[in-house]
This record gives C-alpha cells, sequence and structure tokens, in this order.
C-alpha cells in the first residue's frame, strides 16, 4: 500500500480536490445561514442544529473520498465486486418498498430509517449503476462482445430495468430520468457502436411510451392531487400561490431581491418561514438572495469545473473502464445540477433534487465524496499512464 500512494501521490489532481473541498465548506456556511430560523421557529431545534449534523456528514464523506481514491478503480470490475453493488442497490430498493418512509409527507416513500441516520437508497444506485454498467461494458469489451445486444445489452439493462421499477414504486421520477441518463452516457462512453446505441435509444423510448401508457391508465392513483398541483405550480406558481406553488414564488422572490450584489450573508428574508426548509433543495435560492450574482456564480462556476475535469478525464483515459466511470460521475454532477437550478427557477418542473456538494443531506454528499475520490484515483492513474 506504501508503494502504491507513493507511486500515485504525485500525481494527485489538487486543482479537483481543492474545488470539491471548498464547495463543501461553501455549502456548509449556506446551510448555516439557511437553517437557523427554520431549526429555531418551526422545529424548536437550537440555530445550529443543520450545521452540526452537515459538519458530521462532512466528516462521514471525507472518509467516504479517502476510500474512493485509495482504492484502485480497477477493483470496481471483479466480479465480487459488480456482485456486491448488485445486490446492495436492489436489496435497498427493496427494503424501502417493504420498510421505506416518506419524511415531512414529500409524496415519495423513499427513504429508510436506521436509527441513528437516514438513507436513501435511489442516491446510491446512481453510483451504482455508473460502476456496474462500466464494469460490464468493459469486460464485453475486452472480448470482443460489446456489440452483441442479447449478451451485453441485455443483461445489463435488465438490471437497471428492475432498478427503475422498484424506484417507480416509491414514485421518484425524477431519480428514474437522473439514473436513466447517466446510464446512457457510460454507454456513449463504451465505444460501442453508434447503430447498438441507437437500438438501445429505441428500447428505451418504447418503454418510456409504454411508462407513460400505465400512468394513463392508472392516473387516477398516480396523479394524485400533490403532483398535479406541483404540475400546475411549475406552469403558473402565481396562479397558486398560497398552496402548490408557495416554494417557487418564494425562490423567485428570494432570487429577485438578491439581484447581483445580494442582501449580505445571513440576511436572507425568505428563509424567516417563507421558503420552507431552505437549507435543502432551495438553498440556491437562498445563496442567490444573500450573495446575489456573485454566490451564484461561486457554485455554478465550481460544479462547472468538476464535470470539465471530469469530462476531459474521461477524453484523456486509455483504460474504456476509466474512460465510462469519469463521464458516468461527470455527466451525474452536471444533470443533477441542471435539475436543480431549473427547477428552482421555473425552467423544467421540481424533482427535489438536491444540489451537488451544497444542499443538506448525508446520503447525497457522502455518496458524491465517494465519486470524487474514485474520480481522484482515476485521475491520477490516467496521468501516470500518460507520462510514461
Amino acid at each position: 500500500m506504501k508503494t502504491y500512494l507513493k507511486q500515485y501521490a504525485k500525481y494527485f489532481d489538487y486543482p479537483l480536490f481543492f474545488t470539491y473541498v471548498l464547495l463543501c465548506l461553501f455549502g456548509l456556511v449556506m446551510i448555516y445561514s439557511a437553517s437557523m430560523f427554520w431549526a429555531v421557529n418551526t422545529l424548536h431545534y437550537p440555530p445550529d442544529f443543520f450545521y452540526k449534523k452537515q459538519l458530521m456528514n462532512l466528516i462521514l464523506a471525507a472518509v467516504a473520498f479517502l476510500v474512493g481514491a485509495i482504492i484502485p478503480y480497477k477493483r470496481y470490475r471483479d466480479r465480487g465486486m459488480m456482485v456486491f453493488i448488485i445486490v446492495m442497490m436492489l436489496g435497498l430498493l427493496i427494503s424501502v418498498f417493504l420498510f421505506g418512509y416518506s419524511p415531512g409527507n414529500s409524496g415519495a416513500k423513499s427513504w429508510l430509517n436506521f436509527g441513528f441516520a437516514n438513507l436513501q437508497p435511489s442516491e446510491l444506485t446512481k453510483l451504482g449503476m455508473i460502476l456496474y454498467f462500466a464494469a460490464f461494458f468493459a469486460k464485453k469489451r475486452e472480448t470482443g462482445k460489446l456489440d452483441l445486444i442479447n449478451e451485453s445489452i441485455v443483461p445489463p439493462l435488465f438490471i437497471l430495468m428492475i432498478a427503475l421499477f422498484l424506484i417507480a414504486l416509491e414514485p421518484d421520477l425524477g431519480a428514474i430520468g437522473l439514473i436513466t441518463i447517466i446510464v446512457l452516457s457510460v454507454m456513449a462512453a463504451s465505444g460501442m457502436k453508434f447503430s447498438t446505441f441507437s437500438k438501445i435509444m429505441g428500447c428505451l423510448i418504447g418503454l418510456g411510451v409504454m411508462g407513460l401508457l400505465v400512468l394513463f391508465i392508472f392516473k387516477d392513483s398516480f396523479f394524485t392531487e400533490r403532483r398535479v398541483g406541483r404540475l400546475k405550480a411549475y406552469l403558473d406558481p402565481f396562479k397558486d400561490a398560497d398552496q402548490f406553488g408557495y416554494q417557487m414564488v418564494n425562490s423567485y422572490y428570494a432570487i429577485g431581491s438578491g439581484g447581483v450584489k445580494g442582501l449580505g450573508l445571513g440576511q436572507s428574508i425568505q428563509k424567516m418561514g417563507y421558503l420552507p426548509e431552505p437549507q435543502t433543495d432551495f438553498i440556491l435560492a437562498i445563496i442567490s438572495e444573500e450573495l446575489g450574482t456573485f454566490g451564484i456564480a461561486i457554485v455554478l462556476f465550481g460544479l462547472g469545473f468538476i464535470v470539465y475535469k471530469a469530462m476531459r478525464i474521461a477524453i484523456k483515459a486509455k483504460d474504456p473502464l476509466a474512460r465510462m466511470i469519469a463521464a458516468g460521475i461527470g455527466s451525474w454532477i452536471g444533470i443533477q445540477t441542471f435539475v436543480n437550478v431549473g427547477g428552482l427557477s421555473g425552467l423544467i418542473p421540481l424533482t427535489g433534487v438536491p444540489l451537488p456538494f451544497i444542499s443538506y443531506g448525508g446520503t447525497s454528499i457522502i455518496l458524491l465524496s465517494l465519486a470524487m475520490g474514485i474520480l481522484s484515483n482515476i485521475s491520477m492513474i490516467v496521468k501516470k499512464d500518460n507520462h510514461q
């Protein structure tokens, strides 16, 4: 292990690491600022309640980062590791179906409560699918069977469909869309023929149409008042500003109030009971209100830099496994950022997706940190290989 660390440490990607750390610390500060009023006046907790919990999450995230950075990424292609990833993903998703709960009456039974901590298996599925699909396609590429539909495409897609079906039972349509796009990005980086990729896209579109048909058939049970209300709020939040459009309207007020300079750190008005749980999915609105365009630029530039580095690592990687994992992680962070920012700005419907590295939440920050550790490991090895 010492030899391994000495061999690769000099190729450590410091710009990537420090950007990740700065985003996490910036998010910690903004969680403290955004959550103080909500913690004291709504939940009757100490003002630093969410700050301390997120600090503990970051400590665990640091451990996850180290684990990801130290373990050679090629270990993820081991058969035992692949089986472990599949069993853990599907086992936890089945557990959610059997024992899951919906925090804060969110409408989606997507969490597991272990007493000392909560876990959202759909977040774990995002990283798990990246590692599983990358490892599976890397093996098939070595044997020259990557473009064989029955041997190389059907088995992993079958696993994907099972996972998406279980997530649909929660239901969490946002996670379904994210995971599907992430998997497609891994496929696009696998080196399979365009004709093969086109067939897969056709199959997924067909399954999507079938899914919409099922939703239409069971529309009375699926399209609850809450879901219909959120869709109407997306189309015109001010028409129902007191109920389903409440979060969107107050998000707009926060973004508009901040302007270019912002009201100042800690000076948000919308966090004073107007914007529910501002430390979670809508934290960017509070950042905009307090720090203005400058605060938004810090977040988007940092996240954009990480996505850029991930894609650059993928392009430079000679190993298909490294390329697919890096592309998958970059797509995950980029797409999730777009969905979060698009939701709070009204560009797309709200999906309850956290802002990477910034929003409050343990499952998200720990798994993203593990992914960043894996990406750092790939970066080190790619740099070493390119210097030989």
